[in-house]
Parts: C-alpha cells; sequence; structure tokens
C-alpha cells in the first residue's frame, strides 16, 4: 500500500468516527436534557458544557488551516518573527471567557437567549438591530465557509492526490451531516476531538522535524548557514526588514485576531454554553495552555523545518508543513497530524454553520414570522406549540442546506466570494464588537447607539478594504473599530431616552 493511500485512509477513518461520535453525543444529550426544550438542546446543548469542552470548542472555533498550515509556512521563512507575532492569540481563549464569559452566562439564562441576536434583541429591543446583524451574519458565516471547505478539499487532495471534488464531497458530506442531524452538542463533542488531535499532532510534527534534522544543534547550525537572521526578533533572513512586521501592521495583527476577537459571534455564543462558573475558570487555563502550545508548538515547527526543505525551495509556503509530513513522517503519524488542519478546518465549518442556521430559525423565522416572544420554548408554552411544530424539521433542513450551497460554491467559487472572504472575519468584528461590549458595560448604549455602531463601523472597514489609503500598514480593522466605537458613544450620550428598567435587571 503506497504511503498516500494510508493516509486517504486514516484521514477517512477520522472523519467517520468524528461523525458517529458526534451525532451519537447529540442523541444522548438530547434524551438527557429532553424538559430543556428543542431550540435550547439544539443551538447551545442545553448550556451543559464542562471545563474541558468549554476550553477545546473555543480551541478548535478559534484556529484554523492557517494557524497549521499558512503561519508555520511564513515562520519557515521568517523565522522566528513569525512566532511572535503569532504569539498574540494565545491569550484569545482567556480574554474571551473573562470578558466575557460570566456576564453572558447569567444574561442569557434570565433571558433564555440561545443565540447573540437572541442577546442583542434583548439589550436594545430592535428589530433593526436584530435584522441587520443577522443578515451581516449570515453573510459573512457563509463566505467564511466557503473558503474552509475549499481549504478541506485542497488539503485532501494535495496530500492524498484524491481529486478536488471528491475531497469536497467527502469531507464537506460528514461536516454537514454532523451538524445538521447533531446541532451545537454534535459541535462541541467533535470540536473537543479536535482539539486533542491538534494538540497531539503538534507534538508530532516537531519530534519529527526534530529527528529529520539531526537534533536541535544540528537544526541550528544549519539556519544559522542558509538563513541568517532567522532567530532575530522583528527582523527576516539576512535581517531584511519584514512588512508585517511594522508598527502599524504589528498593532493591527494583534488588534484583529487578539482583543477584537470578542466582537466575533462564534466564540462569544460559546460564553451562553457552559455549564457554570468552575467550568469558565477551568476553561481559561485550559484553553490558554493549548492554544499556547498549538500557536508556539506549530510556528516553531515551521522554524525548525527551513533545512529539510528542497534547495529550490517550493512554490509556496502553504506547501512547508505538507511537504514535510509526507517525505518524513511514516503513514501512521503524518495521517494522524494531517487530521489536525483537517480538525480546525472542521472546527471553523461547523461553528458558523450552526450559528448561520439558529439566526435564520430562531432570530428571523421564529420572532418575526411566527410572532413568537424571546425566551418561549414549546414545551413551556402550549400557546406556541403550533409554532414550534415544525422547527426541528426546519433546523435539520436548514442547516443542511446552508452546507450543501456551501460546498457547491467551493467547487468553482465566484470572485465575489474570494473578495468577501478577504474582509468576511474584520466586517464580522467591524459589526459586533461595539454592541457586544458596549452592551453589557454601559448601560446608556440604546439601540440607536447600537444601529451608528453597526452601520458606521462596518462602512469604514469596507471603504479603507477598498481604498488602500491607509498608512504605515495599518489594517482597516482599526479604523472600521474606532469609527463604529466613537458612533456609539456619542450617539449613546446624545440619547435622551432612559433605559428600560426590565432590561436593566436582566441585562446588568
Amino acid at each position: 500500500m503506497s504511503k498516500n493511500a494510508a493516509v486517504l485512509i486514516i484521514l477517512i477513518a477520522y472523519l467517520l468516527i468524528n461523525l458517529y461520535l458526534g451525532i451519537r453525543a447529540s442523541r444522548k444529550s438530547a434524551k438527557e436534557n429532553a424538559d430543556s426544550g428543542f431550540l435550547s438542546n439544539y443551538f447551545v446543548g442545553s448550556r451543559s458544557m464542562g471545563g474541558v469542552v468549554l476550553a477545546m470548542t473555543l480551541v478548535a472555533t478559534y484556529t484554523s488551516a492557517s494557524s497549521f498550515l499558512g503561519g508555520p509556512g511564513l515562520a519557515s521563512t521568517y523565522g522566528m518573527s513569525w512566532s511572535w507575532v503569532a504569539g498574540v492569540q494565545i491569550g484569545a481563549a482567556f480574554l474571551t471567557l473573562g470578558v466575557l464569559g460570566k456576564k453572558f452566562a447569567l444574561i442569557s439564562r434570565r433571558t433564555n437567549a440561545v443565540t447573540i441576536n437572541d442577546y442583542l434583541r434583548a439589550r436594545y429591543d430592535s428589530s433593526a438591530v436584530v435584522i441587520i446583524c443577522g443578515i451581516a451574519m449570515v453573510v459573512f458565516f457563509t463566505t467564511q465557509m466557503i473558503a474552509q471547505f475549499i481549504g478541506g478539499a485542497t488539503l485532501l487532495q494535495s496530500v492524498t492526490g484524491l481529486p478536488y471534488w471528491a475531497g469536497l464531497l467527502l469531507f464537506g458530506a460528514v461536516v454537514v451531516i454532523y451538524t445538521s442531524v447533531g446541532g451545537f452538542k454534535a459541535v462541541v463533542t467533535t470540536d473537543t476531538i479536535q482539539g486533542l488531535v491538534m494538540t497531539v499532532g503538534t507534538f508530532l510534527l516537531l519530534f519529527f522535524i526534530i529527528r529529520a534534522g539531526g537534533g536541535m544543534e544540528s537544526i541550528v547550525s544549519s539556519l544559522d548557514a542558509g538563513n541568517p537572521g532567522w532567530d532575530l526578533m522583528g527582523k527576516g533572513p539576512y535581517g531584511a526588514d519584514i512588512p508585517a512586521m511594522r508598527p502599524g501592521a504589528l498593532i493591527s495583527f494583534w488588534v484583529l485576531v487578539g482583543v477584537a476577537v470578542l466582537g466575533l459571534p462564534q466564540t462569544a455564543v460559546r460564553c451562553m454554553a457552559f455549564k457554570d462558573t468552575k467550568s469558565m475558570h477551568r476553561a481559561m487555563i485550559y484553553g490558554t495552555a493549548v492554544i499556547g502550545v498549538l500557536m508556539i508548538g506549530m510556528h516553531l515547527a515551521g522554524t525548525l523545518a527551513f533545512p529539510l526543505l528542497p534547495e529550490g525551495g517550493l512554490e509556496s509556503t502553504d506547501q512547508v508543513i505538507p511537504y514535510v509530513v509526507m517525505k518524513y513522517m511514516p503513514a501512521w503519524a503524518a495521517g494522524l497530524f494531517l487530521a489536525a488542519p483537517l480538525a480546525a478546518v472542521m472546527s471553523t465549518i461547523d461553528s458558523l454553520l450552526i450559528l448561520a442556521s439558529a439566526t435564520i430559525i430562531k432570530d428571523l423565522y421564529l420572532h418575526y414570522v411566527k410572532k413568537v416572544p424571546l425566551g418561549t420554548e414549546a414545551v413551556n408554552d402550549p400557546a406556541y406549540d403550533e409554532a414550534f411544530a415544525g422547527v426541528p424539521k426546519y433546523s435539520f433542513a436548514l442547516t443542511a442546506g446552508i452546507g450543501v450551497i456551501g460546498c457547491l460554491l467551493a467547487l468553482d467559487p465566484p470572485d465575489v466570494i474570494v473578495w468577501i472572504n478577504l474582509f468576511a472575519f474584520g466586517g464580522l468584528e467591524a459589526t459586533f464588537f461595539w454592541p457586544i461590549i458596549g452592551g453589557l458595560y454601559w448601560k446608556k448604549g440604546s439601540s440607536k447607539a447600537c444601529l451608528a455602531s453597526v452601520v458606521c463601523g462596518l462602512a469604514a472597514f469596507i471603504f479603507f478594504n477598498r481604498v488602500k489609503i491607509l498608512p504605515f500598514g495599518i489594517h482597516e480593522i482599526i479604523v472600521g473599530l474606532i469609527v463604529g466605537g466613537v458612533a456609539y458613544f456619542i450617539v449613546g450620550a446624545l440619547d435622551k431616552t432612559e433605559p428600560d428598567p426590565e432590561m436593566l435587571k436582566k441585562c446588568f
């Protein structure tokens, strides 16, 4: 059996294990928490996550294929400098849970909220806020999913020789089935598996790179001779400046993947679903440790891989890690490691998929078509039994439908999708950062302030994304957040409307 075939078998087995365990965990949760209602079970797993699961689902959702392919590939050229750049991501789980965790958990339980838009509705009491944010969420989530489907299929194609369309069909079918059938519980269960696989894969890669390079002393000597400047922070090979290390670009990157992740709905919603405060505190420690291992370990592996690359180099830095894995690792280890970037892609897609479905079903259909009040569950209020009657069927079908559409567009993505994906990550932050943070910590944050922040912040972000006029390498997310924040606080301060006492009681 060829090495490619052996790796393919391992990856297929890994996909099928995720499919089985995800659906099994979901069905078990549904039986144990039947009194919680379908919506709570399907979209937040009945708020039952413990510390390990919460940490792993945050890690798996936050990381992507770039954490295992793109970033380490760049580190093979830029050396330790790129590890320094990536290091800001280590605090993501601690920051998210520390700032959002406890308040989101309390408010979501008081209002029976299961989505970010549920929170925005309870906090701002505005249909315009919910609809605009819902549309933005679905658009950005869908385009991000397409890019992840492309990444997963391309990975299978490049390392196993499987045709692109076959890899996309295999990979897409597994993710769509376990997410649509299993809901949130399947997502966090598979995220936990994927977090463990990513951690083990990182140690395996480091071990085999160091062994293939003849030990650390030999690798360092080779780096000094072939890539001088690899160990200089802020400098590239031969002491050259790195554009991404300039102050404006560096600060922008740290904001984009550091502080501003507080505005990502796919991570913020995790703060609604943990079991208790003890679980949250454990997840802050576990999540920080695991992200630290992944970011430091993978970028160190990329740096140390330089002496193992062919003399003429590779066409793209994205090929560095797959090349090293397939050339220097045995089939079993290569298959297990390559499951890690595949896991990162899967965990990103399933989170986006379940949230896109929740936005349409819970935030738009139930509240604006069926007129169901916030917090109402079918099992608790017989008056709305008819409205909830078809929700499970619609949720399964819609989640699967969005996934299928994403797969189809990934077969031959149009240029507009590629363009939108470049700013989808930042677009979500520009849209949701101030409505979430301001809403949690400023009582005068009104619906008008929220709308002003969303419209102005997103408009500024898109404008400067298309018109590249910002100096010093500053990223447009900086301008989007500044404009959105100024709009939020000025409009909120000028709005003389008194906050609703009931809202203050629930949200503060």
